[in-house]
């Protein structure tokens, strides 16, 4: 039997529910600063960085590194791939979740 649930076609990597709020946050301001996220989604820096990592070797995200004065500035930015990733992850679980309203 063929596999044809929706639930086979959902985003391994945006499962994680760490990893899914960033990119929700993401796909909503487009760029934001680490803080920015860390503060907006509730979790440590170490626990903020790992996820990122794996977001980024995905191709999902792009990490900016710059400097405000003498202090290190890091920028994460929804990629396009990231972007059609999210996009269709979302629209399976509406499909799987059926009309809700």
């Amino acid at each position: 039997m063929a596999a044809s649930h929706p639930r086979h076609r959902l985003d391994e990597l945006l499962q994680n529910p760490v990893r899914f709020s960033i990119v929700a946050a993401l796909d909503r301001a487009g760029t934001l600063s680490f803080k920015e996220v860390r503060d907006a989604i509730e979790v440590t820096d170490s626990a903020l960085s790992k996820q990122v990592s794996s977001l980024e070797a995905a191709g999902y995200l792009s990490v900016g590194k710059s400097f405000a004065g003498k202090m290190p500035r890091t920028s994460l930015t929804l990629t396009t791939q990231g972007r059609a990733a999210w996009r269709s992850h979302l629209a399976t679980l509406r499909e799987i979740a059926g009309d809700v309203s």
